[in-house]
């Protein structure tokens, strides 16, 4: 095999050798940004060369992931997978499985495929009644089809809790199978992945005032966890707020210019939660003197601006559901995760769009998040490879998170996860940028509104896997 490839690549690609002589279906989890793409067009070669496929398709849960499979193929392969004629395979999103005509679904049948699916976590379901949409089109059109399957993911769950398609559990205790495992420890260890430093920003004294008709009342919090879950404040009320918008966002761009006095092309991203959400981040960023893009599903030409990116120097990059998940833009350092989502798998493949290194010297990425308590349970178990509650497929865990993240607390270390206080201090680019904004809610009476007020009392936790 080819020297490019990483250790991993060559041990995952020789055991699904191994594997396909004795069964078609090989499951691949390997952490966001170790290369699994790579793995997957020189698996597809090897499998060309012994002559065992004619033909590779590839389906992917998104335009971008599409198109960077096209191209990975096709570099390794030297042949094109556009799926015109002449090609050796074609790719298509999950979406556009059920527009694909009969004669397409033939291939099956009159060729010998090599099915390939990029994150596979997408698509659930072991038969037809408990499946999604994308998961029913596997079940019943390829998976007793092909000639070989490599399902690939990063985050092999689901938040549904649904069994993924074309993976294995055992019995009885459901735990996923996976016939190849590469964790985020192990890319950090082998020099694959950027190590993830976790930014928490907390703050000490929140102050909401309830104005009523006839007097006002004033509570004060001591965490982020306590306002939510004392109040009517919400998380998107907190990812609205001017204050800890500029507070965050001052935290990313002072790393970020640190990080480009040494690499001058590293970039940044926003994950935003609404295209006024974007646009907010955005004014306020170059208000700040900062520059930016914003891209959302409905910006026109949205894949050519992140292309556009990826190749030019533009510092930040702001995004309402483009970047997520299998976009590879490998000077993205820092990220300010800013969206509504809070799900484990969100996070993680947020987190996976800063890991992917650049260089053998870039060896860390830095994540911004508020210290809303899902977002800080997941930083405080990213060491864990697959978590156990979502490992299980029949047992549902409710995560238990304590009553109050004090800053001077200190946390029990998780294996691989060291955990840090930082200075109480944001420095010159806080200070400048101000604390003195607030919001207003509504509250549940028609007669109360409350306003939110942060103080100066920010503080920070840092998380880092090593």
């Amino acid at each position: 095999m080819k020297s490019s490839l990483r250790v991993w690549q060559h041990d995952c690609i020789a055991l699904a050798l191994q594997h396909y002589t004795l069964q078609p279906h090989f499951f691949c989890q390997a952490t966001p940004g170790a290369g699994k793409t790579k793995m997957a067009a020189e698996l597809a070669k090897h499998l060309l060369q012994q002559e065992k496929i004619d033909l590779i398709l590839c389906f992917a849960p998104s335009r971008q992931t599409m198109d960077g499979f096209q191209k990975t193929f096709s570099a390794v392969l030297g042949r094109r997978l556009d799926g015109l004629i002449g090609a050796v395979g074609a790719v298509c999103t999950y979406q556009g499985m059920e527009y694909r005509d009969a004669a397409f679904w033939r291939l099956f049948d009159d060729y010998r495929v090599f099915a390939v699916f990029d994150e596979i976590h997408h698509c659930a379901g072991h038969d037809l009644l408990l499946s999604n949409a994308w998961g029913q089109q596997i079940v019943q059109r390829i998976q007793d089809r092909a000639t070989f399957t490599l399902a690939l993911s990063g985050t092999p769950w689901r938040s549904d809790h649904k069994a993924i398609a074309l993976a294995r559990y055992s019995q009885p205790d459901g735990i996923l199978i996976c016939d190849y495992r590469y964790g985020l420890q192990e890319a950090i260890a082998d020099g694959v992945c950027r190590s993830p430093r976790i930014v928490v920003l907390d703050n000490n004294m929140v102050r909401l005032t309830e104005a009523l008709s006839a007097e006002s009342t004033v509570t004060t919090f001591p965490s982020i966890a306590k306002l939510l879950s004392e109040s009517p404040v919400s998380y998107e009320d907190l990812l609205f707020h001017d204050d800890i918008l500029r507070q965050i966002l001052s935290m990313g761009c002072t790393k970020l210019h640190e990080i480009r006095k040494h690499y001058p092309d590293a970039g940044g991203l926003v994950v935003a939660t609404s295209i006024e959400h974007a646009h907010t981040i955005a004014a306020l960023m170059r208000a700040g003197g900062e520059v930016c893009q914003v891209v959302t599903n409905k910006t026109p030409n949205a894949h050519q601006i992140i292309d556009d990116f990826r190749y030019g120097g533009c510092t930040w990059i702001i995004a309402v559901g483009m970047i997520s998940e299998g976009t590879d833009i490998p000077r993205l350092r820092v990220c300010c995760h800013l969206s509504r989502i809070r799900t484990e798998l969100h996070y993680r493949q947020v987190l996976g769009r800063i890991l992917r290194r650049s260089s053998d010297t870039d060896d860390e990425a830095w994540l911004y998040v508020l210290a809303e308590p899902a977002l800080q349970h997941y930083s405080e178990r990213l060491a864990d490879d697959l978590p156990d509650d979502h490992a299980v497929l029949s047992v549902v865990r409710a995560p238990e998170f304590g009553t109050e993240n004090q800053a001077d607390d200190q946390s029990e270390d998780t294996t691989g996860l060291e955990i840090a206080i930082l200075d109480n201090s944001m420095g010159a680019a806080i200070t400048r940028m101000g604390s003195d904004h607030s919001i207003s809610i509504a509250g549940s009476s028609e007669r109360s509104i409350y306003e939110l007020n942060f103080s100066q009392h920010y503080r920070t936790q840092l998380l880092s896997v090593c």
